[in-house]
């Protein structure tokens, strides 16, 4: 009973293991309908936005692994940049940016 245990709990570990978490690189549909690309800057993530009226500029800069980062955002409209975060599920990228930890806004961002 104590190996079939051991076998099970094995093959537990081994399937969540083998289940990869999303990446956050690639293409972004914004909440405002920009497109925003997130590539490898150094050792961190650099958010560019590529269409909308501030195309080309770096909204971000974010380091983390899996399906959690934590970094900055600057909201383009007014160059204000913010604690950010940002948590990729599947096809859906959460981005938070945050005052003093407290105030804070949030989006949803379509991978394309």
């Amino acid at each position: 009973m104590l190996k079939t245990f051991v076998a099970a709990a094995a093959l537990l570990v081994s399937a969540a293991a083998g289940h990869a978490a999303e990446p956050i690189e690639g293409n972004w549909k914004t909440q405002s309908g920009a497109t925003a690309e997130i590539g490898k800057c150094g050792s961190a993530y650099c958010v560019t936005l590529k269409t909308g009226k501030h195309a080309g500029k770096q909204i971000g800069k974010m380091s983390g692994t899996g399906d959690e980062y934590s970094g900055e955002i600057t909201d383009p409209d007014n160059d204000k940049t913010y604690s950010g975060s940002g948590s990729v599920a599947g096809n859906t990228l959460k981005m938070k940016g945050c005052v003093l930890k407290v105030l804070c806004k949030s989006q949803t961002w379509t991978r394309l």
